[in-house]
C-alpha cells in the first residue's frame, strides 16, 4: 500500500515538473511580432542575391547566342564557356536561397 501511495506521488510530481518544462519551452519559442518581420526582412535581403543570378546568366545566355550567330564553327566552345559560367552562378544562386533559408526558420 505505501509502496503504491509512494508511486503515485513520484508520477505526479513528474507530471508537474514535465508541465512545467514544457511552459517554459513554449514561452521561451514565442517570438515577438517585430523579431518575426525582422527575420523575414532578412530573409528577402538573403534572397536579393538569386534575383542578380537569374539576370546575369540571361545577360550571359543571350550573349552566347550572339556569339555564336557571329561565329557558328566556334558554337561547341562558347556552349561549354556558357555551361561552366552558369554553373558557377548557379551556385552563388544556391548560396543566397540556403542563407534565405536559415535565416528565415532559425533566426
Amino acid at each position: 500500500m505505501i509502496e503504491s501511495m509512494t508511486n503515485l506521488f513520484e508520477t505526479a510530481a513528474n507530471a508537474e515538473v514535465t508541465t512545467q518544462a514544457t511552459q517554459a519551452a513554449a514561452q521561451s519559442a514565442a517570438k515577438s511580432p517585430l523579431q518575426l518581420g525582422l527575420v523575414a526582412i532578412g530573409a528577402g535581403i538573403a534572397a536579393i542575391g538569386v534575383l542578380g543570378t537569374g539576370i546575369g546568366q540571361g545577360y550571359a545566355a543571350g550573349k552566347a547566342c550572339e556569339a555564336v550567330g557571329r561565329n557558328p564553327e566556334a558554337e561547341s566552345k562558347i556552349r561549354l564557356m556558357l555551361i561552366v559560367g552558369a554553373g558557377i552562378a548557379e551556385t552563388a544562386a544556391i548560396y543566397a536561397f540556403v542563407v534565405a533559408l536559415l535565416v528565415k526558420f532559425l533566426g
